[in-house]
């Protein structure tokens, strides 16, 4: 499934050019046109879908094998020593583009990007209450 007004499905159908990094039957890689460093990749499922729960189980095994793969050329290409794979979810988490993809933004130690401040619980009662909540959500 691709949506005309999606700029991803658009880039996965060739009508908007990209810095091509992999390709498969199911994912496409390409580098960020905005990236927060040099050489910060984005790994896309080639069909539409808007969250990683809008994900089919079985499109799992190749985006985590496309990542494994560009990943570790991002990280030599760039001479960096870590990466960061990240995926924003819906706006409240900033996701721009409502199309799934992940971003591999290669880190260096020091580099002074910082991904989010910390924020601890009031006491383990506070922790183990939330864990609790959640672990009753899990179906």
């Amino acid at each position: 499934m691709i949506q005309d007004d999606c700029i991803f499905c658009r880039i996965v159908t060739g009508d908007i050019p990209c810095a091509k990094l992999y390709e498969s039957e199911g994912v496409l890689a390409f580098l960020d046109i905005s990236p927060v460093r040099k050489g910060h990749a984005l790994v896309v499922a080639k069909a539409h879908h808007p969250t990683i729960w809008d994900l089919p189980p079985e499109l799992g095994a190749e985006l985590i094998e496309a990542m494994n793969r560009v990943g570790e050329a991002v990280l030599s290409a760039t001479g960096s020593e870590g990466l960061n794979i990240m995926m924003n979810n819906l706006e409240a988490a900033g996701q721009i583009v409502h199309h799934a993809h992940f971003h591999l933004i290669p880190r260096k130690i020091g580099d002074g990007l910082a991904l989010w401040p910390q924020h601890a619980y009031e006491s383990l009662d506070e922790m183990s209450a939330l864990a609790s909540a959640i672990r009753t959500r899990i179906t």
